[in-house]
C-alpha cells in the first residue's frame, strides 16, 4: 500500500465523522458504509482485515465499538508503522464518537435552557409516548419467551398494577422495581 497523504487521513477523520451523525442504531449500523469506502473505494483494507475488526471488537470485551478503532489501526498500520496505525485508531474513533456526542451535548443544553419553550415542551411531550413505547417494546421481546399461560397473565397484570401505581402515586420507582423483584424470585411471574 502506498503511503496516505494529509488529505487522505484528512478524508477518513470527516467519513467517519459524517457517519457518527448517521449512526442512530450505533456504530454497527454503519458498517456497510465503512467496508464501502476503506476496503470497494479507498482499497486501504482488504476484505479479511474489515471482517475481523468487527469480528474481534465484537467477541473482544468492552464497547463493540472498538471495531472502529481496529479499522483506523489497520489502515495506518498498511500505511507503514504502528505510529500511524495510532493515528489511524485516534481518527477513526474520534471522527466516530466525537461529533454525535457534541451535537447530544448542545441539544440538550440547549433544551435545557429553553425548556419553558412551548417548542421544545412540545417536543419532549412528544417524544415521551415514544420512549415508553420503545421501552415496552423491548421488555415484551425479552419477556416474551419465557410467559405463558398463567404466568404471561400475572405479568401483565403486575405491569399494569405497576404502572397504576406510578401514575397515581408518588411512590419511588425504586420500590416498585423492588416490588417486581420480589414477585419474580418468589416465582408469581
Amino acid at each position: 500500500m502506498t503511503a496516505l497523504t494529509a488529505s487522505d487521513w484528512l478524508g477518513l477523520w470527516l467519513h467517519f465523522s459524517v457517519l457518527s451523525l448517521l449512526s442512530v442504531g450505533g456504530g454497527i449500523s454503519v458498517v456497510p458504509d465503512m467496508h464501502r469506502y476503506l476496503v470497494a473505494e479507498q482499497g486501504w483494507l482488504t476484505q479479511q482485515q474489515f471482517t475481523s475488526s468487527v469480528a474481534l471488537a465484537q467477541i473482544a470485551p468492552g464497547p463493540n465499538v472498538l471495531f472502529v478503532a481496529l479499522m483506523g489501526w489497520n489502515v495506518g498500520t498498511n500505511a507503514g508503522s504502528v505510529y500511524l496505525g495510532a493515528l489511524g485508531a485516534m481518527l477513526c474513533l474520534l471522527g466516530l464518537v466525537l461529533p454525535s456526542s457534541l451535537l447530544t451535548l448542545l441539544t440538550t443544553r440547549w433544551a435545557q435552557r429553553n425548556r419553558t419553550h412551548p417548542g421544545v415542551r412540545a417536543l419532549k411531550a412528544g417524544l415521551t409516548p415514544l420512549v415508553v413505547a420503545l421501552l415496552a417494546s423491548t421488555a415484551w421481546l425479552l419477556l416474551a419467551p419465557s410467559l405463558t399461560g398463567r404466568t404471561a397473565l400475572a405479568a401483565g397484570l403486575f405491569v399494569l398494577l405497576a404502572i397504576g401505581v406510578l401514575w397515581r402515586t408518588s411512590l419511588h420507582l425504586l420500590w416498585v422495581m423492588g416490588a417486581g423483584a420480589l414477585v419474580g424470585a418468589m416465582g408469581w411471574v
